[in-house]
C-alpha cells in the first residue's frame, strides 16, 4: 500500500520543491472564457481548455491540481512525471447564510479520488478567524474529518486556506489589507495543529503586496513591516510544510513576491500557481480555439513556468519529508 511519504514525493521536483500548476477553477473559469467570446461556453469547452493546459504545460511542473468535475480527461494527458492533486470541495459557497460554509463534491470521497488517480487531495476552506466560534467550530470539525479520511487512504492532505472578513466585501481593498496579516497568520497557526492531519498548507502571502512600499502606488506597510509578517507566517506554520498560491496576480508580481518572501526569511516550500501562469491563454482559446491556446502555452506559457521555476530554485526551501503514516 502506498503511504503518504511516497505519494508526497510525487509532488516534488528534482530540487525537493513543490512547483505545481493549479487549474481546478470551475465557475470562475467559465466566466473568464465567456468574457472573451460571443459563443456559449459549454462543459466540454472547460474540459478541453484544462486538457490543453495539462498536455502542454505539465512537462515543466512537478504536479498539477485539477478538479474531478472537468479535469479527469486533463489528468490523463499530463506528463508522466507530473503528480496529480484532485480537489475535493464543491466550488463556491452558499451566499444565503453567514460563514461561507464549505461543502464536498457529493459523489466524491477520498477513496474515489484515489481510485481516479489522485496522488494527493486538496480541500479549499474560506476562514475568518474573527467570526463567531459557532461558525469556526463547524469548519474545524469539517477539516478534521477530511484529514482523517486522507490518513485512512494514505494520501497527503493539502489544505488551501483563503482568508476573509465577514464585514468587508473586497479582500483586495486597502481596508482589508490592513488586517490581512492577522487573518492569514492566525488561521495558519490553527490549522497547523496535529489534530487536522494536514500535510501541506496552501496559503496566501501574509500581506497584499500592492500596499507594500516600493511595490504599489500606495503603501500601508513598510518593507520592514511586511518582512516581519513573512517571518511570523513561517513561525505560525509550526513545522508544517507550506506553499504559496498566486491569487491571480501577474506572473511578474508573483515572482517578485517570492524573492521578497525569501529575503524576509520565509521558508515556504514551493507554489501551487494557477492564473499567474496560464490566464493569458484564455483569450486565444476563447477567440480562436485550442490550437491557438496550444501555441500560447508552448511560447509564453512555457516561458512563464521556466521563469517561475528559476525563481523557486533561488527562493524555495526544499521539503524535508518525514515518514507520514
Amino acid at each position: 500500500m502506498v503511504n503518504k511519504t511516497q505519494a508526497l514525493q510525487r509532488m516534488l521536483n528534482e530540487d525537493g520543491v513543490i512547483a505545481a500548476l493549479a487549474i481546478d477553477q470551475r465557475g470562475s473559469l467559465k466566466k473568464m472564457l465567456a468574457q472573451n467570446t460571443d459563443q456559449q461556453i459549454t462543459d466540454q469547452d472547460i474540459c478541453e481548455f484544462k486538457t490543453v493546459i495539462s498536455q502542454e504545460m505539465t512537462a515543466y511542473s512537478s504536479a498539477i491540481l485539477l478538479d474531478p468535475e472537468y479535469g479527469l480527461a486533463a489528468a490523463k494527458v499530463r506528463d508522466r512525471n507530473c503528480g496529480l492533486l484532485l480537489a475535493y470541495e464543491k466550488t463556491g459557497y452558499d451566499v444565503s447564510e453567514p460563514g461561507r460554509m464549505p461543502d464536498l463534491l457529493p459523489t466524491c470521497s477520498v477513496k474515489r479520488l484515489k481510485e481516479a488517480g489522485a496522488d494527493a487531495i486538496k480541500f479549499m476552506l474560506y476562514y475568518d478567524v474573527d467570526e463567531p466560534q459557532r461558525i469556526n467550530n463547524q469548519k474545524q470539525a469539517f477539516v478534521e474529518r477530511i484529514g482523517s479520511e486522507c490518513s485512512a487512504e494514505g494520501l497527503p492532505f493539502f489544505l488551501e486556506l483563503m482568508s476573509y472578513d465577514a464585514k468587508i466585501d473586497d479582500t483586495k481593498s486597502k481596508e482589508y489589507a490592513a488586517i490581512k496579516p492577522h487573518k492569514v497568520i492566525e488561521m495558519m497557526s490553527e490549522f497547523s495543529l496535529p489534530r487536522y492531519n494536514v500535510d501541506v498548507l496552501k496559503v496566501e502571502v501574509p500581506v497584499n503586496m500592492d500596499y507594500v512600499a516600493g511595490f504599489g502606488t500606495e503603501s500601508i506597510y513598510t518593507k520592514a513591516e511586511a518582512a516581519t509578517y513573512f517571518k511570523e507566517q513561517t513561525k505560525a506554520a509550526n513545522g508544517v510544510p507550506f506553499i504559496f498560491l498566486s491569487a491571480g496576480v501577474s506572473a511578474r508580481m508573483f515572482q517578485d513576491t517570492l524573492y521578497f518572501a525569501h529575503e524576509a526569511g520565509s521558508t515556504f516550500n514551493g507554489v501551487l500557481c494557477g492564473r499567474a501562469t496560464w490566464k493569458d491563454s484564455v483569450v486565444p482559446f476563447a477567440k480562436d480555439g485550442k490550437n491557438a491556446a496550444k501555441l500560447w502555452c508552448d511560447t509564453q506559457g512555457r516561458q512563464n513556468i521556466a521563469e517561475l521555476n528559476a525563481v523557486l530554485k533561488k527562493t524555495a526551501t526544499p521539503l524535508s519529508i518525514p515518514t507520514l503514516l
